[in-house]
């Protein structure tokens, strides 16, 4: 019996005498895109939470109790930014005041869009800025969808690692390696995705909210036109009429609805023009969320392009 008690004193001390392996930060992300690219980065240290559920808009949507507590436990917030989620910002003065926050949108490297209005969105109505860091928030007119733009993930799936790193040094290789993993593939995905959406030609498409531009910039698509302005706010009866007539003059496709919208408005006017719709999710509400979701969603946005040529 003694000898089995100094046996049992002497392991304690022995693994007493072992380093702890420190936790990996508490995070917390504003969507499932960005929830991706910060949990492939995290694999193997720890998991990110996310705020906003699947099925849910960014532009508008009421905090749980569940994740106020998130927020309040947060050490590090990686977000979008104010400009797609604007009712998050007091929440984050209030609950987070501890946390780092990162604007990814804001992030060196992010190419940044602003948005385009009317009916029909002409050439050049976009203009494109890579932002290298400068202080500010809000940019009036900024489109914030810019996750859809891989190359933008890409260099934010960097700026995740460095701010990993600088918080949990112990996991810092990891993060690191991470993020070169996923960038790499992440590469590799894009040139095959041109390569496919090349291949199928021109596609001409109107949609319901224009939240696509960064994926068509990237890829070389033309939109023709945005049923709602903006943050998807409702059209107007003018603006329908001008709509209706975009869809009969020009050899649309089809138009694109999202499941986070009513998609009655987008089907009567393909009804109208004898269109097909096609639904496009930039969130990716219906994949799993988690590390593989990211790349799914890319696939998924160009699946319903090539759907709407009928490929």
């Amino acid at each position: 019996m003694i000898l089995t008690r100094m046996a049992a004193g002497l392991m304690a001390l022995a693994l007493g005498a072992l380093p702890l392996r420190a936790e990996a930060p508490r995070v917390v992300t504003d969507i499932a895109p960005v929830h991706s690219l910060v949990a492939q980065v995290m694999q193997g240290a720890g998991t990110p939470d996310v705020i906003l559920p699947p099925g849910a808009s960014p532009h508008g949507y009421a905090l749980r109790p569940s994740l106020a507590r998130d927020l309040q436990q947060a050490q590090i917030v990686f977000w979008i930014g104010e400009a797609l989620t604007p009712w998050l910002e007091t929440p984050l003065e209030s609950l987070a005041s501890q946390a780092q926050l990162i604007e990814l949108v804001e992030a060196p490297g992010t190419t940044q869009l602003q948005f385009r209005h009317g009916a029909t969105l002409e050439e050049g109505d976009a203009e494109a800025e890579e932002h290298e860091g400068h202080e500010g928030h809000f940019h009036e007119g900024l489109d914030p969808h810019a996750w859809l733009d891989p190359e933008n993930a890409r260099a934010w799936l960097s700026v995740i690692a460095e701010t990993l790193a600088a918080a949990d040094p112990e996991h810092a290789a990891l993060y690191r390696a991470n993020a070169e993993a996923a960038r790499t593939e992440l590469a590799e995905q894009s040139r095959q995705l041109a390569a496919s959406l090349e291949a199928a030609g021109p596609v001409r498409f109107m949609v319901f909210h224009d939240a696509y531009q960064y994926f068509e910039s990237r890829f070389g698509l033309k939109n023709l036109g945005a049923i709602s302005d903006g943050a998807a706010s409702s059209p107007g009866a003018a603006r329908v009429a001008e709509l209706r007539d975009e869809l009969l003059e020009h050899g649309v496709d089809c138009i694109f609805a999202e499941p986070q919208f009513n998609t009655g408005l987008a089907r009567s006017l393909s009804e109208d023009a004898a269109l097909r719709v096609e639904v496009i999710d930039p969130l990716g509400s219906a994949l799993e969320a988690g590390p593989a979701l990211y790349p799914a969603l890319l696939e998924s946005v160009a699946r319903s392009f090539l759907a709407c040529k009928g490929r």
